[in-house]
């Protein structure tokens, strides 16, 4: 029996002779099987209380947590020719490359792949391209929890933080510039997603805005 008919009878698709990865291939797996592993971006700008909904997702459901921030202070941390040149690259004020922000995800997702109940990712992508690269390059997102608040709350909550940790740089005008960076590229990234995309209201308590996350998430494992 030929290899395309053998994988045929067992409901397979034949290896791609060509190992093109394009999507468009019959033969074409996504590294990651979203319908066992379901993959979760997490949103929402400074302030907007999402690290602290992370880890009771975590703590509820047991999916990996990854934070581009978090990968990229690993990869320095390592000594790696990769480290170098972000060190290079940082050194000299300029952004990572979404190239390699993209590289070092999937080398952790891929390397969490047997384990992993789902994953979460936390904070990416921030820019429409890099939406687009991730699902080409790893597996289409699950669903988009967007933790949303007005700006004026947020700068409300980020005042609060700076004003805590002596950060005398997070000023009114500084933060109000970084919300707009971000709410100028968020909308561009959730337009893209509008029936994966779930608008939790940040504005509520941690325990409502937890209760908000669960009817997201539960159907979701549920079904996985």
């Amino acid at each position: 029996m030929d290899p395309k008919a053998r994988c045929e009878s067992r409901g397979e698709k034949a290896a791609c002779p060509l190992k093109c990865k394009s999507r468009k291939c019959q033969a074409y797996k996504a590294p990651i099987d979203t319908s066992k592993k379901p993959i979760v971006w997490i949103l929402g700008g400074p302030g907007s209380g999402k690290g602290t909904q992370c880890e009771k997702i975590i703590a509820k459901y047991g999916f990996t947590h990854l934070s581009t921030g978090d990968l990229l202070r690993a990869e320095v941390k390592s000594g790696s020719d990769r480290a170098k040149t972000l060190t290079a690259i940082m050194e000299r004020g300029e952004l990572v490359p979404n190239e390699i922000v993209l590289e070092l995800l999937k080398e952790a997702m891929l390397a969490k792949a047997d384990e992993a109940k789902g994953f979460l990712v936390d904070g990416y992508p921030r820019e429409k391209s890099q939406g687009i690269a991730f699902e080409s390059a790893i597996a289409p997102v699950t669903v988009i929890i967007y933790f949303e608040a007005s700006s004026e709350t947020l700068t409300k909550r980020l005042l609060g933080r700076a004003a805590s940790s002596g950060r005398a740089d997070d000023n009114e005008d500084t933060i109000k510039l970084r919300l707009k960076t971000f709410l100028d590229n968020n909308d561009q990234v959730l337009a893209q997603y509008p029936d994966k995309l779930k608008r939790i209201n940040a504005e509520d308590s941690v325990d409502n805005i937890f209760s908000q996350v669960v009817a997201v998430l539960d159907p979701i494992v549920a079904a996985n």
